[in-house]
């Protein structure tokens, strides 16, 4: 192919993209390429353990073992928040957000920074939901690699958030009782 070619595909790509994105926005404004760039690192990230796992010769599970599942969702859960609205974490996120108040117990409401295309950054870092794929996908790897240690720290999580439940349901029956 010319370079003369390549310029045109080049251009045409452009176009594409920002019709697409002027298209989908309709107003507002989304940091598509950004959560473009988010998809692509997740892939190559997920890839990168994968072929670690292939090299390293470790065998696949027919299936994950139900108890696997459960506790991988409850650590996920856990540690998901704990990255993404926990006060202590906030450091990490300051970066990519902005601080905004409390939002419950120990946990922060943060707006991602919309400024230097930090935007897709802060909210990942900022939205459990999102953080949830990465950590999922961390603990499958983990899991994958070194079970015992992975199945170690999940458990750790799990009692974590069995604690943080107990915690809150106690306050919860002290206000009420308080409220009596």
């Amino acid at each position: 192919m010319s370079i003369g070619a390549d310029n045109r595909l080049t251009r045409r790509l452009q176009g594409f993209l920002r019709g697409t994105r002027r298209e989908y926005s309709a107003g507002h404004e989304r940091p598509l390429g950004g959560y473009l760039a988010a998809v692509a690192g997740f892939g190559v990230y997920t890839a990168a353990w994968g072929a670690v796992v292939r090299l390293r010769g470790r065998p696949l599970p027919d299936r994950p073992a139900p108890w696997d599942v459960m506790l991988t969702s409850v650590a996920a859960f856990r540690l998901s928040r704990l990255l993404s609205k926990a006060s202590v974490t906030s450091p990490l996120r300051a970066p990519f957000t902005r601080y905004v108040g409390s939002e419950g117990p120990a946990e922060l409401h943060e707006e991602a920074r919309a400024d230097d295309g930090k935007d897709t950054v802060g909210e990942l870092v900022t939205c459990p939901f999102c953080m949830g794929v990465w950590v999922v996908s961390t603990l499958t790897a983990g899991q994958l690699l070194w079970p015992r240690a992975t199945r170690t720290a999940m458990g750790a999580l799990t009692a974590l958030a069995g604690a943080d439940a107990l915690q809150l349901a106690y306050t919860a029956l002290v206000n009420k009782t308080d409220g009596d």
